[in-house]
């Protein structure tokens, strides 16, 4: 709890009122997401449940999905070579 209050103090604003915005925000973001995923708005559900992940998406889209990306053009590049071949 005092490291709730160490934040709170640095900026500026009390306690209770990083609680209230929390929920506040944490609310509004249940809605967009419940309402996105009955209309079936796969991109906008995607967007709303990712927002604000610190940089984390964007990590692992240099290390992990880039590289499969590439992965894959490797292999439907070798698959043409073995196409021309025959």
């Amino acid at each position: 709890m005092e490291y709730l209050n160490d934040i709170a103090a640095q900026l500026g604003v009390s306690l209770w009122l990083l609680v209230v915005i929390f929920v506040w925000s944490s609310v509004w973001k249940f809605l967009a997401l419940w309402k996105s995923a009955r209309k079936g708005n796969v991109v906008w559900f995607v967007v709303f449940a990712l927002v604000n992940t610190i940089g984390i998406l964007e990590i692992l889209y240099i290390y992990i999905f880039s590289e499969r990306t590439e992965k894959t053009q490797e292999k439907k590049k070798a698959a043409k070579q073995t196409k021309k071949r025959k």
